[in-house]
């Protein structure tokens, strides 16, 4: 699968290496694109100029940018989204905690308003970008929460995710992924708090089989 990376941070980074492992075509774009080239040179994959041109071509886009840059991007790129699966990994980011913990919806619905043709899809946004290319702890992989309203498009993720070595599973409709930003937010306070060194993960333990919804 070709994919397009928007975002070239820790989960930029992180996702384009465990998605080449994996066997995918990965391209990376950035706002200034020397950063774009000069993480693709690390990383061994292809540059894009722009967000559009990542877009291009695409099967599958990551939006892994600072939550309060997808507007700009997708304004830029809604055009070419008609029908493509979009992958939102952000989190709320806010210093007003009351902001993010009172809010009623999520990043990923809002996604949905700016670029409405797209297959948006609620994805690794609960996994720190540390365990993204190390998602096994003490033998037990991670858990990687999904969320969605398109079946496909879900069912297509959830093959990513399983390719990253963590373990998918689906909570439900796009709705949930309100719940998936609140966990992340919870992890990543608790990491600040606690002074733990980032390398923690989500797992459900004990019977929980996992089945698509």
């Amino acid at each position: 699968m070709r994919i397009a990376i928007i975002g070239v941070g820790g989960v930029g980074r992180a996702l384009a290496q465990a998605f080449t492992v994996a066997g995918h075509v990965v391209v990376v774009g950035a706002r200034h694109p020397e950063h774009a080239q000069k993480a693709a040179d690390e990383l061994k994959v292809a540059a894009a100029g722009s967000s559009r041109e990542a877009v291009e071509g695409a099967e599958l886009v990551v939006l892994a940018v600072p939550a309060k840059a997808v507007a700009k991007i997708l304004d830029e790129t809604a055009d070419l989204l008609d029908g493509m699966i979009v992958v939102d990994p952000t989190n709320p980011v806010d210093d007003n905690r009351e902001a993010i913990l009172r809010s009623t919806a999520s990043l990923a619905e809002a996604a949905t308003l700016l670029a409405p043709g797209a297959r948006v899809v609620k994805a690794f946004n609960t996994v720190l970008a540390g365990r993204l290319n190390d998602p096994v702890v003490d033998g037990i992989p991670l858990d990687g929460y999904y969320a969605g309203d398109d079946v496909a498009a879900k069912a297509v993720v959830a093959g990513l995710i399983a390719d990253t070595g963590l373990r998918p599973i689906d909570v439900g409709d796009l709705l949930t992924a309100r719940a998936l930003e609140l966990m992340a937010y919870l992890h990543i306070s608790l990491n600040i708090q606690q002074g733990w060194p980032w390398r923690t993960g989500w797992k459900l333990l004990g019977q929980s089989e996992t089945r698509p919804r």
